[in-house]
Protein backbone atom coordinates (compact mmCIF):
# COMPACT_ATOMS: atom_id res chain seq x y z
CA UNK A 1 0.00 0.00 0.00
CA UNK A 2 1.54 3.60 -1.21
CA UNK A 3 -1.45 5.91 -0.79
CA UNK A 4 -4.29 6.39 1.70
CA UNK A 5 -6.94 9.31 0.71
CA UNK A 6 -8.63 10.08 4.01
CA UNK A 7 -11.51 11.91 3.36
CA UNK A 8 -12.91 14.21 6.32
CA UNK A 9 -16.44 15.96 5.87
CA UNK A 10 -17.70 17.14 9.04
CA UNK A 11 -17.65 21.19 10.00
CA UNK A 12 -16.69 20.34 13.72
CA UNK A 13 -13.03 19.73 12.89
CA UNK A 14 -10.79 17.84 15.55
CA UNK A 15 -13.97 18.09 17.86
CA UNK A 16 -15.87 15.20 15.27
CA UNK A 17 -16.06 11.73 16.19
CA UNK A 18 -16.06 10.80 12.75
CA UNK A 19 -12.96 12.54 11.74
CA UNK A 20 -11.58 11.36 15.21
CA UNK A 21 -12.14 7.83 14.26
CA UNK A 22 -12.03 7.73 10.52
CA UNK A 23 -8.43 8.89 11.80
CA UNK A 24 -8.13 5.57 13.57
CA UNK A 25 -8.52 3.92 10.96
CA UNK A 26 -5.94 5.52 9.17
CA UNK A 27 -3.68 4.66 12.05
CA UNK A 28 -4.18 0.63 11.44
CA UNK A 29 -3.87 0.90 8.30
CA UNK A 30 0.08 2.97 8.79
CA UNK A 31 0.47 0.31 11.38
CA UNK A 32 0.77 -2.31 8.71
CA UNK A 33 1.95 0.08 5.84
CA UNK A 34 4.33 2.80 7.37
CA UNK A 35 5.87 3.93 3.47
CA UNK A 36 2.50 4.73 2.95
CA UNK A 37 1.90 8.69 1.89
CA UNK A 38 -1.77 9.87 3.87
CA UNK A 39 -3.43 12.47 1.65
CA UNK A 40 -6.24 14.66 3.38
CA UNK A 41 -8.92 15.87 1.76
CA UNK A 42 -10.66 18.20 3.99
CA UNK A 43 -14.16 18.41 2.52
CA UNK A 44 -15.83 21.13 5.46
CA UNK A 45 -12.51 23.60 5.86
CA UNK A 46 -11.68 23.57 2.57
CA UNK A 47 -15.58 22.81 0.32
CA UNK A 48 -15.49 22.17 -2.83
CA UNK A 49 -17.76 24.55 -5.42
CA UNK A 50 -20.66 22.71 -7.15
CA UNK A 51 -20.17 21.28 -10.71
CA UNK A 52 -20.41 24.16 -13.21
CA UNK A 53 -21.32 23.95 -17.20
CA UNK A 54 -18.15 23.09 -18.20
CA UNK A 55 -18.81 19.43 -16.56
CA UNK A 56 -22.65 19.82 -17.61
CA UNK A 57 -20.96 19.18 -21.24
CA UNK A 58 -19.90 15.71 -19.93
CA UNK A 59 -23.14 14.55 -18.92
CA UNK A 60 -24.34 14.97 -22.44
CA UNK A 61 -21.24 13.36 -23.57
CA UNK A 62 -19.62 15.96 -25.02
CA UNK A 63 -16.49 17.84 -23.95
CA UNK A 64 -15.24 21.78 -24.49
CA UNK A 65 -12.95 22.23 -27.55
CA UNK A 66 -10.93 24.44 -25.33
CA UNK A 67 -9.32 23.52 -22.15
CA UNK A 68 -11.21 24.80 -18.97
CA UNK A 69 -10.34 25.61 -15.23
CA UNK A 70 -13.35 24.80 -13.86
CA UNK A 71 -14.95 22.41 -12.36
CA UNK A 72 -13.86 19.54 -15.57
CA UNK A 73 -10.29 20.10 -14.35
CA UNK A 74 -11.23 19.93 -10.55
CA UNK A 75 -13.07 16.46 -11.42
CA UNK A 76 -9.88 15.82 -13.14
CA UNK A 77 -7.87 16.31 -10.08
CA UNK A 78 -9.85 14.59 -7.69
CA UNK A 79 -10.69 11.47 -9.80
CA UNK A 80 -6.85 11.00 -9.65
CA UNK A 81 -6.63 11.12 -6.34
CA UNK A 82 -9.15 8.67 -6.13
CA UNK A 83 -7.10 6.48 -8.80
CA UNK A 84 -3.75 6.94 -7.13
CA UNK A 85 -5.28 5.47 -3.75
CA UNK A 86 -4.58 2.22 -2.06
CA UNK A 87 -7.22 2.61 0.39
CA UNK A 88 -9.88 5.03 1.03
CA UNK A 89 -10.74 6.33 4.26
CA UNK A 90 -14.05 8.27 4.91
CA UNK A 91 -15.50 10.14 7.94
CA UNK A 92 -18.15 11.63 7.52
CA UNK A 93 -21.61 12.54 10.03
CA UNK A 94 -24.71 11.46 9.21
CA UNK A 95 -27.22 14.92 7.94
CA UNK A 96 -30.85 14.92 7.54
CA UNK A 97 -30.22 10.86 7.15
CA UNK A 98 -27.95 10.98 4.59
CA UNK A 99 -24.63 12.47 3.35
CA UNK A 100 -23.37 16.17 4.22
CA UNK A 101 -23.21 18.15 1.09
CA UNK A 102 -20.08 18.79 1.46
CA UNK A 103 -19.38 14.54 0.82
CA UNK A 104 -22.20 15.14 -1.93
CA UNK A 105 -20.24 17.49 -4.26
CA UNK A 106 -17.50 15.91 -3.71
CA UNK A 107 -19.20 12.41 -5.59
CA UNK A 108 -20.55 14.35 -8.08
CA UNK A 109 -16.79 15.20 -9.22
CA UNK A 110 -15.69 11.83 -9.14
CA UNK A 111 -18.68 9.56 -10.67
CA UNK A 112 -18.13 11.13 -14.11
CA UNK A 113 -19.75 9.63 -17.45
CA UNK A 114 -16.92 8.29 -19.63
CA UNK A 115 -14.26 9.05 -16.99
CA UNK A 116 -15.34 6.42 -13.72
CA UNK A 117 -17.87 4.74 -15.22
CA UNK A 118 -19.51 3.93 -18.60
CA UNK A 119 -23.39 2.95 -19.44
CA UNK A 120 -23.81 -0.49 -20.63
CA UNK A 121 -27.28 -2.42 -21.60
CA UNK A 122 -26.71 -4.11 -18.16
CA UNK A 123 -26.63 -0.99 -16.41
CA UNK A 124 -23.59 1.26 -15.49
CA UNK A 125 -20.20 -0.32 -15.62
CA UNK A 126 -17.46 1.35 -13.18
CA UNK A 127 -14.15 1.63 -14.51
CA UNK A 128 -11.80 2.44 -11.51
CA UNK A 129 -10.30 -0.84 -9.71
CA UNK A 130 -11.67 -1.94 -6.44
CA UNK A 131 -9.81 -1.24 -3.49
CA UNK A 132 -11.14 -1.64 0.47
CA UNK A 133 -13.09 2.03 1.42
CA UNK A 134 -13.69 2.31 5.15
CA UNK A 135 -16.21 4.77 6.56
CA UNK A 136 -16.99 5.83 9.79
CA UNK A 137 -19.82 7.59 9.81
CA UNK A 138 -21.30 9.74 13.10
CA UNK A 139 -25.22 10.45 13.79
CA UNK A 140 -26.99 12.10 16.87
CA UNK A 141 -29.99 9.43 16.25
CA UNK A 142 -30.20 5.94 16.14
CA UNK A 143 -30.67 4.14 12.44
CA UNK A 144 -29.39 0.70 12.96
CA UNK A 145 -30.87 -1.84 15.78
CA UNK A 146 -33.79 -2.83 17.34
CA UNK A 147 -34.06 0.68 18.49
CA UNK A 148 -33.40 2.57 15.25
CA UNK A 149 -35.78 5.72 15.18
CA UNK A 150 -34.87 7.32 11.84
CA UNK A 151 -34.05 6.19 8.01
CA UNK A 152 -30.67 5.17 6.75
CA UNK A 153 -29.98 7.18 3.20
CA UNK A 154 -26.43 7.23 3.87
CA UNK A 155 -25.15 3.77 3.51
CA UNK A 156 -27.60 2.65 0.67
CA UNK A 157 -26.46 5.77 -1.36
CA UNK A 158 -22.73 5.72 -0.79
CA UNK A 159 -23.04 1.59 -1.86
CA UNK A 160 -24.73 2.57 -4.87
CA UNK A 161 -22.80 5.85 -5.57
CA UNK A 162 -19.16 4.16 -4.95
CA UNK A 163 -19.80 1.37 -6.44
CA UNK A 164 -20.78 2.70 -9.85
CA UNK A 165 -17.29 4.04 -10.09
CA UNK A 166 -16.02 0.26 -9.18
CA UNK A 167 -15.36 0.43 -5.47
CA UNK A 168 -17.34 -2.47 -3.93
CA UNK A 169 -15.74 -3.03 -0.72
CA UNK A 170 -16.89 -0.88 1.59
CA UNK A 171 -16.62 -1.31 5.58
CA UNK A 172 -18.82 0.93 7.73
CA UNK A 173 -18.09 1.73 11.62
CA UNK A 174 -21.10 3.40 12.93
CA UNK A 175 -21.19 6.08 15.94
CA UNK A 176 -24.78 6.12 16.76
CA UNK A 177 -27.03 8.71 19.48
CA UNK A 178 -24.02 10.60 20.01
CA UNK A 179 -25.79 12.97 21.81
CA UNK A 180 -27.24 10.92 24.30
CA UNK A 181 -24.76 11.48 27.17
CA UNK A 182 -20.89 10.10 27.83
CA UNK A 183 -21.83 7.10 28.92
CA UNK A 184 -23.64 6.31 25.57
CA UNK A 185 -20.62 8.22 23.99
CA UNK A 186 -18.41 6.02 25.52
CA UNK A 187 -20.03 2.53 24.65
CA UNK A 188 -20.56 3.31 20.81
CA UNK A 189 -16.84 4.58 20.81
CA UNK A 190 -16.20 0.78 22.58
CA UNK A 191 -18.01 -1.02 20.04
CA UNK A 192 -16.26 0.91 16.70
CA UNK A 193 -13.19 0.38 18.02
CA UNK A 194 -14.07 -3.38 18.75
CA UNK A 195 -15.03 -3.96 15.12
CA UNK A 196 -11.95 -1.97 13.77
CA UNK A 197 -9.84 -4.43 16.10
CA UNK A 198 -11.48 -7.42 14.47
CA UNK A 199 -10.95 -5.80 10.76
CA UNK A 200 -7.65 -4.12 11.45
CA UNK A 201 -6.05 -6.11 14.33
CA UNK A 202 -3.19 -4.55 15.91
CA UNK A 203 -2.01 -8.16 17.06
CA UNK A 204 -1.99 -9.32 13.55
CA UNK A 205 -0.02 -6.51 11.99
CA UNK A 206 2.62 -7.02 14.87
CA UNK A 207 2.81 -10.59 13.68
CA UNK A 208 3.37 -10.03 10.22
CA UNK A 209 6.03 -7.57 11.16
Amino acid sequence: MKKILHIVCSPRAEGSYSTRFSSRIVERLMASHPEAEVLVRDLASVPLPQVDSDYAYTLAGARPDVAAPGSLARSDHLIAELEQADAVVIGTPMHNYTVPSSLKAWIDHVLRIGRTFVPTPEGKQGLLPDRPVYVAVASGGLYLGEHARQPDFLTPYLKAALGTVGLRTLHFFALQGMVRGEEAVAAEWRGAMALLERQLPLRAIALAD
